[in-house]
């Protein structure tokens, strides 16, 4: 049996509809891991995965769905559900809510919340910057977010300015009212993830755009994607209880 898994997103849905099919197994498990992220990476509030053409014919190869749940608890933190499964004990493991079809799943998941989500494409040149802290600074109005706006405006800045200093590709500006927070996120095209060890030696030469991500926001990170990365932050009302991953 071929290991093949296709896909295909229908936007024409309250929230995304991702719908399997094919063969998941342990070498098709990162095709799904792809597809999932994919769509994640556009921030949703919600996303159904319809799996009811998907044969497991491996089903160690169903924890793919739980990693892509663990490793987006933070950002995006959508709402992540099953429908038209086969068998309702390969994918119990998995802690994601299943559901017999997609009109339920989208009944349960309820209407999307409005407004509270924003995104902009920006090409690599001077000015991208100045154009990203005005929209987060009019979206933290809008949300009564005002007192976050600040910080937003350094970790976009400090985003934006990584882009159009060392990848040079276009990118995607999402930002959205998360909890009593705000997410700051920025999609390029290029694959080098940002590292951050702790503060650079005062003798050093750059480094200092993590460290500046790392001060403001509760919690930061990134996603590899197929055609690039994502790197998120979160900043909190009270900008405590959370530590990013440069800070252990």
């Amino acid at each position: 049996m071929s290991s093949e898994v296709h896909y295909l997103v229908d936007s024409d849905q309250p929230y995304p509809l991702l719908r399997l099919a094919g063969v998941l197994d342990v070498a098709s498990a990162p095709e799904v891991r792809s597809a999932l992220l994919d769509v994640l990476a556009g921030q949703p509030e919600a996303v159904v995965v319809d799996v009811g053409g998907l044969e497991v014919s491996d089903p160690a190869a169903v924890a793919v769905l739980r990693d892509v749940r663990r490793d987006t608890a933070d950002w995006p933190a959508a709402r992540l559900t099953l429908c038209n499964v086969r068998d309702a004990t390969v994918w119990q493991s998995v802690g994601w809510p299943v559901w017999p079809d997609s009109d339920q799943a989208f009944a349960q998941l309820g209407a999307p919340a409005a407004n509270h989500r924003v995104s902009v494409d920006l090409e690599p040149q001077v000015g991208a910057a100045r154009r990203s802290r005005e929209l987060i600074s009019s979206a933290c109005d809008e949300w009564d977010r005002s007192d976050l706006a600040g910080s937003a405006c350094i970790v976009v800045t400090e985003m934006v300015n990584n882009v159009v200093q060392h990848a040079h590709t276009s990118m995607i500006l999402l930002v959205a009212a998360h909890g009593d927070g705000v997410s700051v996120a920025v999609r390029d095209h290029s694959g080098t993830v940002p590292s951050f060890t702790g503060a650079p030696a005062p003798t050093s030469y750059g480094g200092r755009g993590m460290l500046l991500i790392d001060s403001v926001a509760s919690r930061w990170g990134s996603l590899s994607l197929t055609d690039g990365k994502v790197v998120w932050a979160l900043i909190a009302d009270d900008g405590t209880g959370m530590t990013g991953p440069g800070r252990g």
